[in-house]
């Protein structure tokens, strides 16, 4: 596998068989490009938009990161008049990385990116991307710590875009966090659909899913798993309206509820300043 840093799509494109990752410092590390055998898997240009230009921008890739202060669309703070929101997926999203380390052989980058949420905290995600041993794909780990003064409630989400295009009628989503343990990838009656259920953990923690049986891929599959623990939901979304032609498999530390009514189950757990958490998945094509 070959990992790059940049803020350009395409740049690591390889021929044959190779991985490529693009790697975004402009916006967390993110991935801006995942090619595998010379095709992007990103969706570019095929996205809907919310009227964000972060999120816009974000969503065109293969990867981006929601959180940690807000995962989905924007929310009042509670308890003030003032017209203050928690912003489109949170305030992680198109925040330039501190610092960078990358091995020597390409296999291994870290990163350090403090962002000021919108709630008036402070954190730092300390991630780092990695290739798994024996072809096994491609590791992420990230810490969240609180580096303010205050305590806030951390979010996370993570979405991975894949190009409709590359998607067939054959194209199944293969979980068993899903009734019967797969679907079609167009579930839904309407150009746009989600769901998000509860991850059903295997005995290592780990929960999968996967798009099975790609045409675009030479009938290839994406494997995705993600730690439960904290990431304990399976979202996923797809939008086929207008020049959209995306899905994305999400897995997310909360579920589909407003955040009153997080906040009022009890589900909305703070993390206090020097206190961590962490988050891990992994995912392949084989």
């Amino acid at each position: 596998m070959e990992v790059g840093t940049g803020a350009k799509k395409g740049d690591s494109a390889g021929p044959g068989g190779e991985v490529c990752l693009l790697l975004d410092r402009s916006s967390a590390l993110d991935i801006a490009a995942f090619v595998v055998a010379g095709v992007d898997l990103s969706p570019g240009d095929a996205v809907p938009s919310d009227g964000d230009p972060r999120i816009d921008r974000a969503l065109a890739g293969f990867f981006f990161t929601c959180g940690p202060d807000h995962i989905r669309h924007p929310e009042p703070f509670p308890g003030r008049g003032d017209g203050a929101r928690y912003p489109l997926h949170g305030s992680l999203c198109g925040t330039p990385v501190t610092r960078t380390d990358m091995a020597s052989a390409g296999n291994r980058c870290t990163a350090v990116i403090e962002v000021e949420l919108a709630c008036g905290g402070r954190a730092a995600i300390e991630r780092c991307w990695r290739a798994e041993r024996d072809g096994g794909g491609v590791l992420l780990e990230d810490r969240v710590v609180n580096i303010g003064a205050t305590a806030f409630a951390p979010m996370m989400m993570y979405h991975m875009n894949i190009a409709g295009r590359l998607l067939g009628a054959e194209t199944l989503i293969e979980s068993t966090s899903v009734e019967g343990g797969s679907l079609a990838w167009r579930f839904g009656a309407e150009e746009s659909a989600h769901f998000c259920l509860p991850a059903v953990a295997g005995g290592d923690g780990w929960a999968e899913v996967s798009l099975v049986a790609l045409p675009g891929l030479a009938g290839r599959s994406l494997h995705v798993r993600f730690r439960a623990e904290t990431l304990p939901f399976l979202q996923i979304w797809r939008c086929q309206r207008g020049s959209a032609d995306v899905i994305s498999i999400e897995p997310a530390s909360h579920r589909l509820a407003k955040r009153a009514e997080l906040a009022a189950g009890g589900e909305l757990a703070l993390l206090e300043p020097g206190e961590r958490r962490d988050y891990a998945l992994a995912f392949a094509v084989s």
